[in-house]
């Protein structure tokens, strides 16, 4: 554990964390077991300036309006939960969102998608689609500039934004002005050496990325569908400019950086790494004081990205 910053050590010992790993629970089992607890690490909710409730069919949205976010035209994300595509809900992450908000005067928009094992690939995807094509349609109403759209997410989330931003570049999604990958999943292979020095005792196992796996993806699933496993796109050319944020001592380290190298190489982005931090620190805001350290930088790079925020 040498490296580590004290404030992961002190989450990794918390003592209100489930005593049974992810990997040992049913789905049903692990989706209450973090519902339950993922409130404990994280600091209080910031008031903003307005909470919605929405639906687009099945899907239910939940809407944050940040504090001096203007009526019209306003910047906006679409920020996807974590949680391994099987667990997680947009209140899990209503932290996150809130602090967003206001940090920039925007509008954070976050999807219910479906979940596994109930609901597996492609579901999730597809309904970060929807939800993405709903918020250029719902413009107007919703008080937003379709050129002011930002995509984001963390771990499964993060996986999903870089898929979103790679069918925008494709033109089978709305445009967007840029994505923010919080240690996101890029490579379904699970090979990565980062897997092997990080595979237990830093939170988040290689065990139970196998098994967020193993219920999101079918039987025989391909791993190397870009829609799973985005590292595996031909090209990311002409892909909206990348914020990528990862930590030092987290299984999906190497798929991160790799991502982030082939970014910078194809397209553009900006890369910070959290060394001494572990996976899912942003949510542990209230033990983890470099949670906001990164949640600044990620609202320095969205008023990047957004010149009309210069302004």
């Amino acid at each position: 554990m040498s490296g580590l910053d004290p404030s992961a050590k002190r989450a990794l010992a918390w003592p209100g964390d489930p005593e049974r790993p992810v990997e040992e629970c049913s789905p049903q089992e692990a989706k209450q077991q973090f519902l339950d607890g993922f409130a404990q690490k994280q600091l209080p909710l910031e008031d903003v300036d307005s909470i919605q409730e929405r639906r687009i069919g099945d899907i239910r949205l939940k809407i944050w309006r940040g504090r001096g976010t203007p009526g019209q035209d306003a910047p906006s994300l679409l920020y996807l939960h974590g949680g391994g595509w099987v667990i997680g809900a947009p209140e899990s992450h209503e932290d996150i969102c809130r602090i967003l908000a206001n940090a920039v005067g925007a509008v954070v928009i976050s999807p219910d998608y479906r979940l596994a094992p109930e609901h597996p690939f492609p579901a999730a995807v597809e309904d970060c689609a929807t939800t993405l094509h709903w918020m250029s349609e719902q413009a107007g109403t919703l008080g937003i500039d379709t050129k002011r759209i930002l995509v984001a997410g963390d771990s499964a989330g993060g996986n999903l934004a870089a898929v979103l931003a790679l069918m925008a570049r494709d033109a089978t999604a709305p445009p967007i002005i840029g994505q923010v990958l919080i240690y996101p999943v890029t490579d379904q292979s699970q090979a990565s050496d980062s897997y092997r020095r990080y595979a237990k005792d830093f939170g988040l196992t290689a065990d139970g990325m196998r098994w967020f796996r193993d219920h999101y993806l079918p039987a025989g699933a391909d791993l190397t569908d870009w829609r799973a496993s985005p590292l595996s796109k031909a090209t990311l050319q002409d892909v909206a400019p990348a914020f990528i944020v990862l930590a030092g001592h987290d299984v999906l380290f190497d798929e991160g950086l790799a991502y982030a190298e082939r970014l910078q190489a194809e397209a553009h982005a900006d890369l910070r790494i959290w060394p001494g931090q572990i996976h899912g620190f942003l949510s542990m805001g209230g033990t983890i004081p470099e949670a906001q350290e990164a949640l600044d930088a990620i609202a320095q790079a969205w008023r990047s990205m957004d010149p009309a925020l210069g302004r």
